[in-house]
């Protein structure tokens, strides 16, 4: 049974694992808490699923120079390295 950690944290026992894993207070806090409300977004996709166009738009808004000449792979390394 997952420790008590007051009204702040809404979800002890996902507070819990994510300090296990290695989370700051504030971090574990902050995702247990949009889990709990239900505002957690899980549309995250892998940028390897992502078509071109849409890892130029990505690289566009982030700046990254280049970006036109670059193949698939390319931008996805750029993407990652940026982050």
């Amino acid at each position: 049974m997952a420790k008590d950690h007051g009204a702040q944290i809404k979800d002890d026992g996902l507070y819990e694992e994510l300090r296990k894993q290695g989370n700051s207070k504030e971090k574990a806090a902050r995702i247990a808490n949009a889990k709990a409300n239900g505002s957690l977004d899980h549309k995250a996709t892998h940028l390897e699923d992502r078509t071109k166009a849409d890892l130029l738009k990505e690289a566009r808004e982030i700046g990254i120079e280049g970006r036109s000449t670059m193949d698939k792979p390319a931008l996805i390394k750029a993407i990652r390295g940026h982050k």
